[in-house]
């Protein structure tokens, strides 16, 4: 199987469907749009320049509805779990969750198709980015995460894991290319004592032990840290004014992936990632912003070596 050039693919085992009610010029004002990790992190893959193919699996009515929103070249496996979803009121201004629907977990021959799936369109692109389902869904179990990332890694795949938690550790065992992850999450699952500089970079260190080339970490208004083959670095990027800092971290990963499959260093990939990450928080929406805007603040993007690295 040859690989294709500019193209990633991104393991979405259960997206969301999401239902927003705002409030425009003083009347309810409703949006459905599909949500979920993966969703958001390839619709940034999109913004940036590269192909992207989402391997999911969609079923019952928030399934059916899925398909029409999703926006992106789309690979289904057809299952009867259903998908979640969730209808928040953002009327005054914050975010008022008014009921969540989980996802079903898929049987096993539904588990099984899904995995074969995602595993060719990896395989055929070349970069894969593992997302995970909501927190508390169950959709798959952890060790799939293990099974893609050795199983794609030992065949030439580069795999970006953008996880916490059990998904996480599993994705560790089976040696990924790339880890990305919040302090709060590295704090949380152990691997870092608390969320001090020092501590993370121990953090850091332990995930390369996985066989990770570059681990990044970022820390919410803080300079993202980033181990890159052994040398730390503090990421500097512009100064905008947040409007939802919500999806940073997604569109983050999704420029380390975009960059990959496009060709740049790793180096560059991070920049890119960066960059995608700022514009993003300055946006209503997840997973969004202009591939435009993003390339012109790639080189406003600096890496500072971490003196006491």
């Amino acid at each position: 199987m040859s690989v294709m050039p500019d193209r990633v693919a991104v393991f979405a085992p259960s997206p969301e469907l999401t239902v927003t009610v705002e409030e425009l010029d003083g009347t309810p004002d409703i949006h459905i749009h599909a949500g979920g990790q993966g969703v958001w992190i390839s619709r940034m893959i999109e913004s940036l320049g590269a192909e992207v193919v989402l391997c999911s699996a969609l079923g019952g009515e928030t399934g059916q509805v899925l398909r029409n929103l999703i926006g992106v070249e789309l690979k289904v496996r057809e299952v009867a779990a259903r998908n979640g979803g969730y209808v928040h009121d953002r009327r005054d201004g914050g975010r008022d969750q008014l009921v969540r629907m989980p996802a079903d977990a898929l049987s096993r021959h539904e588990l099984d198709d899904l995995y074969e799936m995602m595993l060719i369109e990896a395989l055929d692109a070349g970069v894969a980015v593992l997302s995970g389902p909501a927190a508390k869904d169950t959709p798959v179990p952890d060790s799939v995460y293990e099974r893609l990332a050795k199983d794609l890694g030992g065949n030439g795949c580069r795999v970006v894991v953008d996880l916490s938690g059990d998904r996480l550790a599993a994705a560790l065992a089976g040696g990924p290319t790339v880890v990305k992850v919040s302090h709060e999450e590295l704090v949380s699952d152990g691997l870092a004592k608390s969320d001090a500089l020092p501590d993370l970079v121990e953090g850091c260190r332990r995930i390369a032990e996985t066989g990770a080339s570059a681990v990044v970490v970022s820390r919410a208004a803080e300079e993202t840290l980033a181990w890159l083959d052994g040398a730390l670095y503090l990421v500097e990027t512009p100064d905008l004014s947040p409007v939802d800092t919500r999806g940073g971290g997604d569109s983050m990963t999704a420029g380390l992936a975009a960059g990959l499959a496009l060709g740049h260093s790793v180096e560059e990939s991070l920049k890119l990632g960066a960059a995608a990450g700022t514009v993003n928080v300055t946006r209503h929406g997840l997973g969004t912003g202009s591939g435009d805007v993003v390339r012109g603040l790639v080189d406003r993007v600096r890496l500072r070596p971490w003196e006491d690295a």
